[in-house]
C-alpha cells in the first residue's frame, strides 16, 4: 500500500474530495481519466515533420490507415482532426499554416480557428518561428492562456550541430519579438523519447489542470520507463478512488470480496491500463510498424496474463488470491482502527488495492520490457 500513498497530487485531490463527501467530483475525475478527454491544437506548416509528429503522438506510423498524410488531405484553410485510435477523446487538431503576409492579423486567426478552446496549443516549425507565429503566441497569452509552446521539429537532414544553430536562431527571434523567458523545445518527430520531448511533456503537464494532465499522460504512447512509472502511479490513484467509492458511499459497482464480485469497474481500469501501457495486440503491432520491428518479438515480452487480455476470470482470480493473502496483521489493524460496521468494507478496500496494484505492477514490468526493445536498450 505504500506505493499508492506516494505524494501524488491526483491521489491527494481524490482523498480530499472523499473526506468532503464530494462523490460527484470523484466520479467525474475517474470518468475523465478513463476517457482521456483532451484536445491539443498543432499550428505550423503542413509538412512531413508535422505529420510524423502528429502520428507519433498517436502511436501510429505513416502506413497506418488513419495516419496524417503528406501532403495533407485537408484544404489549406481547413482544420483537420486526428483522434487517437485507442483513446478517441484524445484529439489532435491540425490547424492551418500561419500566413507570412505583413497584413496577417493574429487576433483574426485565433478567433477564426477557435484557438482558445483547446487544452494546449503547440506552434511547430523546422527552421525558426515566423514573426506572425509569435504574434499568435502573444495573442493567446494576452487572453490568459498559458499552455502555448514553441517546438522545433527536426528533419532527416538535421545534425546535432544544425539543430543547435536553429534553436539559437529561434530563441533570438523570440527575444527580438519581446517574448519573456523564451523557450524552444527540440523534438524528433519519429522518436519522441529523444531530444526535448519528455522535458516538454513535463512542462506542459505542469501547466495543465490536474485531470487534463493525467488524461494526456494516459493517452500518450509509452516511450520511456519514466512514463511507465508515471502511468502506474496514476492508475494506482484511480484504484484507490474506486476502492474508496465502493465502500458504501457510491453506487459504482467495484469488486471487493471474491465471493461477491462485480468486476465492472476493475475491468475498465485494467483495460485502460493495458491500452495506456501499449500492451494490447493492436498497439504493439502499430508500434512494431512504426519502429520497423517484428510484432511477434514485442508480443512475446508479455508475461502477465492481463497484458495479453483483461478477462473477468483473471480479475476474479487475483481478487480471490488477494483476499486469502491479506495478512493477520492487516486484519488486526483494521479491527483496531475501524468501527465494527466498517471493518468488512475496510478489509475489502485492502483486498482491492492489493489485487489491482499488483496487477498494474505486473503490467508495468511488461511495458518496461517493450520500451527497452523499442528504444534499443534491450538489444
Amino acid at each position: 500500500m505504500a506505493d499508492v500513498l506516494r505524494s501524488l497530487n491526483l491521489l491527494e485531490t481524490l482523498k480530499e474530495s472523499i473526506e468532503k463527501n464530494n462523490i460527484t467530483d470523484i466520479r467525474d475525475a475517474m470518468e475523465d481519466m478513463l476517457i482521456s478527454r483532451i484536445n491539443i491544437a498543432i499550428i505550423g506548416d503542413r509538412n512531413a515533420e508535422k505529420a510524423t509528429f502528429i502520428n507519433s503522438l498517436r502511436g501510429l506510423s505513416q502506413e497506418d490507415e488513419s495516419a496524417a498524410r503528406t501532403p495533407s488531405s485537408a484544404a489549406p484553410e481547413d482544420l483537420a482532426v486526428f483522434p487517437n485510435p485507442k483513446h478517441p477523446d484524445f484529439r489532435l487538431w491540425d490547424l492551418p499554416s500561419i500566413s507570412s503576409n505583413a497584413s496577417f492579423e493574429a487576433e483574426d486567426y485565433v478567433e477564426r480557428f477557435k484557438v482558445m478552446r483547446y487544452n494546449s496549443i503547440i506552434i511547430t516549425f523546422t527552421e525558426k518561428p515566423s514573426v506572425n507565429s509569435v504574434a499568435v503566441w502573444r495573442e493567446v497569452r494576452s487572453l490568459q492562456k498559458e499552455t502555448v509552446y514553441f517546438i522545433l521539429l527536426s528533419s532527416m537532414k538535421d545534425t546535432e550541430k544544425t539543430l543547435e544553430v536553429k534553436k539559437k536562431a529561434s530563441l533570438e527571434v523570440l527575444k527580438t519579438e519581446g517574448v519573456p523567458l523564451p523557450k524552444v523545445f527540440l523534438v524528433q518527430p519519429s522518436a519522441l523519447e529523444k531530444l526535448d520531448f519528455l522535458k516538454f511533456l513535463e512542462v506542459m503537464r505542469g501547466d495543465l489542470p490536474e485531470i487534463r494532465s493525467h488524461a494526456l499522460l494516459l493517452a500518450l504512447p509509452t516511450i520511456s520507463n519514466s512514463l511507465v512509472t508515471q502511468k502506474k502511479d496514476a492508475f494506482k490513484a484511480l484504484v484507490w478512488a474506486a476502492a474508496s467509492l465502493s465502500g458504501g458511499v457510491s453506487a459504482i459497482p467495484v469488486p471487493l470480496v471474491a465471493s461477491m464480485v462485480d468486476a465492472t469497474v476493475a475491468i475498465r481500469i485494467l483495460n485502460k491500463a493495458q491500452i495506456s501501457l501499449c500492451l494490447d495486440d493492436d498497439s504493439l503491432q502499430r508500434l512494431a510498424r512504426q519502429r520497423g520491428l517484428d510484432p511477434a518479438r514485442l508480443k512475446a515480452l508479455r508475461t502477465c496474463a492481463l497484458s495479453v487480455e483483461v478477462s473477468k476470470s483473471e480479475v476474479k482470480r487475483r481478487l480471490a488470491e488477494a483476499e486469502k493473502d491479506t495478512s493477520t496483521a492487516t486484519t488486526r489493524l483494521v479491527d483496531l482502527a475501524m468501527p465494527r460496521h466498517a471493518r468488512s468494507v475496510s478489509r475489502s478496500f485492502t483486498v482491492m488495492l492489493q489485487a489491482l496494484n499488483t496487477a498494474i505492477d505486473d503490467m508495468g514490468s511488461d511495458a518496461e520490457k517493450v520500451v527497452a526493445m523499442v528504444t534499443g536498450e534491450g538489444q
